[in-house]
């Protein structure tokens, strides 16, 4: 399989009959040399990593260190898949910072893009001025985990009128602004919809209903790596922490 450009990505918009663009997040090499041989469109090292991977409480700890450690590491296990590397927290406070880290992030991993939650006029403008640099960026709005406390906890975003109309307003200011393709997590799904209708570039779901362009998952959840239950939004494919669980136990006995 080809490996996708952000030319592909936003040619490949759901139409009629099409095929969905698929996304998983990955964080090591051996599970990345793994998705390499399969027809996975992206992947994303997501700062949800240091939920699953350094047991973090929540993504807001991460480091911009730590992107770049996990980061490189996918990518040199999976060299013909377009990678999308998260902003850490803090890491884009203002336009400024946000261009000087960007730039050390993109060129340290050797990602295709880069991710950044949030659509406020200087987040906006960040993409803007990346673009000009030559660094794709994919948008994130919604339920904002980099924000939890602010946003006040998780939840679904965009049940009441006056929401949904910010949120459809983010999403077409974070087009003009150049992003790539922008994700929808935990947006109502009639909504999440009605945004996927509106744009040009790709919607990337999670827990926003079927209707987007593409789906991202975290492959901890669809695998059910740790012991807690995934998100009500994930049905596990398997049980791997069990699985792992059982086969030390016969091994050590």
């Amino acid at each position: 399989m080809k490996k996708h450009t952000t030319r592909s990505l936003k040619a490949s918009k759901k139409s009629l009959g099409a095929r969905k663009i698929n996304m998983l997040t990955c964080y090591d090499f051996q599970t990345a040399q793994v998705l390499n041989e399969t027809s996975l469109d992206v992947i994303l090292v997501g700062d949800s990593l240091g939920n699953v991977v350094l047991g973090y409480e929540t993504t807001v700890e991460v480091s911009i260190e730590e992107m770049k450690i996990f980061a490189s590491a996918v990518r040199r296990g999976a060299p013909d898949k377009f990678v999308v590397v998260d902003m850490p927290f803090g890491s884009y406070a203002t336009v400024e910072q946000g261009l000087t880290n960007a730039i050390e992030l993109f060129k340290a991993t050797k990602a295709e893009a880069l991710k950044i939650e949030g659509a406020f006029p200087y987040q906006l403008e960040l993409i803007e001025r990346l673009n000009q640099v030559g660094i794709p960026v994919m948008g994130h709005i919604g339920l904002r985990p980099q924000s939890v406390h602010q946003q006040g906890g998780y939840f679904t975003h965009g049940k009441q009128s006056a929401e949904a109309l910010v949120l459809k307003e983010e999403a077409k200011q974070l087009e003009k602004a150049g992003a790539f393709s922008v994700v929808l997590e935990c947006v109502a799904a009639d909504l999440a919809t009605e945004i996927t209708k509106e744009l040009s570039i790709p919607t990337i779901g999670i827990g926003s209903g079927e209707e987007t362009d593409g789906q991202v998952l975290v492959i901890n959840d669809l695998l059910q790596m740790g012991p807690n239950k995934p998100p009500q939004f994930c049905q596990p494919i398997s049980n791997l922490f069990e699985l792992k669980k059982k086969l030390i136990t016969d091994y050590l006995k």
